[in-house]
This record gives C-alpha cells, structure tokens and sequence, in this order.
C-alpha cells in the first residue's frame, strides 16, 4: 500500500488557520476608516441625514449644525443615540486643514467607540478636479 496519510497534514493547516484568525486582530491597531481617494465622488445619501462631527481650526467640536461645541462625552451620547435608531445613518467627519491632525483622529476615536463602523471624511474638491 502507497498512499500518503494526509490527516496530519489537514490536522496542523487547521491549527495554523486558527492561530492566525486569532492573532490577525490582536496586531492591527488604531481606528478604521475609509479615506476617500484623491478624486473622491460624492457619497449618495437617499434622502436621509448625515450625522456630521466638524473640528473648526481651534480643535473644537460641533455635531451637525449646532453653533455650540461639544464636549467628548456628548459626542459619544448623540453618536450612539443615532446608531441605536438609525444604524444606516451615514457618519462623516469634517476638518479645518488648519486644526492638528491628531484632532481629527481623536474625533473619529470618539466615534468609533460610539460603536460607529465606517467614518468617512469630508473633503473639498480642488478647483481644477472633476
């Protein structure tokens, strides 16, 4: 008989499959985010509102159109209210070229701990773009 047992083969490609599903999320850190590309389309809404996070040139934050900054904490609240009730609500985040980029992070920190899955960013199309 000539065969070649394959079990111990399958048996450790199945264990190598496991360490790797496990450890895959353990070594990507910081937050997800879907960064448009440099000549980015518009993002197709269907009518429904966006849930937008603007960082003026200060570092300070303001929900949609209020004209008061929010602090930390309130962000997290509207955010996950808005998920809760509308979860294909479309979250985007709008930053002054001005402010620091760590601001901008910290914002899309905020809402990805609001249980936010996908933040888009905002951005200006150059005068010469499409």
């Amino acid at each position: 008989m000539s065969e070649i047992n394959v079990v111990p083969y399958i048996d450790v490609m199945l264990v190598l499959l496991v360490i790797f599903m496990v450890t895959t999320p353990m070594l990507t850190e910081g937050v997800k985010v879907d960064l448009p590309e440099a000549e980015a389309r518009q993002v197709e809404s269907d009518d429904q509102e966006n849930f937008v996070l603007t960082v003026d040139a200060k570092g300070r934050y303001f929900v949609n159109e209020d004209k008061r900054p929010s602090k930390g904490e309130q962000i997290y609240a509207k955010a996950a209210a808005v998920l809760r009730h509308r979860p294909d609500t479309l979250f985007l985040v709008r930053g002054d070229k001005e402010v620091e980029y760590q601001v901008v992070v910290k914002a899309m920190v905020l809402l990805q701990q609001a249980g936010v899955p996908s933040v888009g960013l905002v951005t200006h199309t150059p005068e010469g773009g499409k």
